[in-house]
């Protein structure tokens, strides 16, 4: 019996044991092989080990129409550093952009605006917006993007929910000072502001933009997260009054469930979290590392944690939702990647010499890494395009 003739689930037996390289030289062998060993099947176990496949912890796949033997090729360049840079846009005036990524479509606030760019496959510079979202009086600090909406909060203390494909728009007032973060999920929105308080909104048609809850806090808030589970947010403040930034609330209620870690240093503000899935949540900011919570234990402890090596504060990150982080470090728009199985950094990218700007969003899906600096927009493309280095 030849190889090709085998039953279907003995053959997947076989090929399972093979590594990334071997199943590539296998598929040489013959059309019927090379039909078989290019299925999605063959390569899930492999890609489930890769970095930023698409794959998730919870076995759910990102990117189902993108076939997994050319993500783990891609991974492999994501691992190497193997890339190729691009700037996408320039500006003259230092801003402190943010951006969303919604598959083909780049958001990116600069200044009072929103604009929505459409990005190209073969790469180049993007030039005008599809779309631009206004509204604010001052410059738009952070924005989250809905199925239906784009919700933005600006230094001039609102909170403007548009609607994605129209020009309707709901504005909410509420904070009396710069509202640093926000995030929404579910119809929910959660908000925090410099004036130490953070808000809980509602998006229902029957109470469109009304304010559930007010929670006075301590600190000036400088990020929130919605859980997946949408049952809790967490918080994270600058740790100038209070010892524990990170603190989980319950969501219908408006109250604490608890703090998450001891005594952080005076300072030690947290810039960025990101939830993983309800149980686990990743944190950064002045101290210079990067955390890992396990919410599911009753200490709810830091289980992971990752330091930052030249000893400067991260400004984002962002997770592949299985092995791989990104972040944004506040010093020569240094982008950092991580593997959470070792405890060095993976790879290194300086995108600003000689000009010190920090990175102060990143989005990345399996091909590309975009960055927002003081003046600029970046692209690393891991395709494969790398450009030749004369020795």
């Amino acid at each position: 019996m030849l190889l090709y003739q085998l039953p279907d689930d003995i053959l997947y037996l076989v090929l399972s044991y093979l590594d990334c390289k071997s199943l590539s030289r296998l598929s040489q062998v013959c059309k019927k092989i090379h039909n078989f060993a290019n299925r999605d099947a063959v390569w899930r176990s492999i890609a489930r080990e890769c970095i930023n496949t698409g794959m998730t912890r919870q076995g759910t796949d990102m990117y189902p129409q993108i076939p997994l033997k050319d993500r783990v090729r891609v991974s492999q360049n994501w691992r190497r550093g193997h890339h190729r840079k691009e700037v996408l846009l320039k500006w003259k005036t230092n801003l402190l952009p943010w951006i969303q990524l919604d598959r083909d479509v780049l958001y990116l606030s600069q200044a009072a605006d929103i604009g929505a760019y459409h990005l190209r496959m073969e790469g180049g510079r993007i030039r005008r917006p599809a779309a631009v979202y206004s509204g604010h009086q001052e410059d738009v600090c952070r924005f989250v993007l809905t199925d239906t909406h784009l919700i933005s909060a600006g230094g001039d203390g609102k909170i403007i929910a548009h609607h994605r494909w129209g020009c309707q728009w709901v504005e909410l007032c509420g904070h009396g000072q710069e509202v640093n973060c926000v995030d929404s999920q579910g119809g929910v929105i959660v908000s925090g502001s410099r004036d130490r308080t953070a808000r809980v909104w509602t998006l229902s048609s029957e109470q469109l933009g009304g304010c559930l809850h007010t929670i006075p806090m301590l600190d000036r808030v400088w990020s929130v997260a919605i859980s997946p589970s949408q049952s809790s947010f967490v918080t994270g403040t600058a740790c100038c009054e209070n010892s524990t930034p990170l603190r989980i609330w319950d969501t219908e209620r408006g109250q604490l469930v608890t703090c998450l870690g001891g005594q952080f240093r005076h300072g030690a503000g947290v810039l960025d979290v990101a939830f993983e899935s309800p149980a686990l949540l990743l944190s950064c900011g002045h101290d210079t590392y990067i955390r890992y919570w396990d919410l599911r234990t009753s200490a709810r402890n830091c289980v992971m944690q990752w330091e930052e090596p030249h000893d400067c504060a991260l400004y984002c990150i962002q997770s592949d939702g299985n092995h791989m982080i990104a972040s944004g470090s506040s010093y020569y728009g240094v982008v950092r990647l991580w593997d959470k199985r070792h405890t060095r950094c993976l790879q290194s990218f300086q995108l600003s010499p000689p000009t010190s700007s920090p990175v102060y969003c990143l989005r990345f899906n399996t091909s590309h890494l975009y960055t927002a600096l003081a003046t600029a927009l970046f692209a690393l493309d891991f395709r494969g395009h790398v450009t030749k280095v004369r020795r």
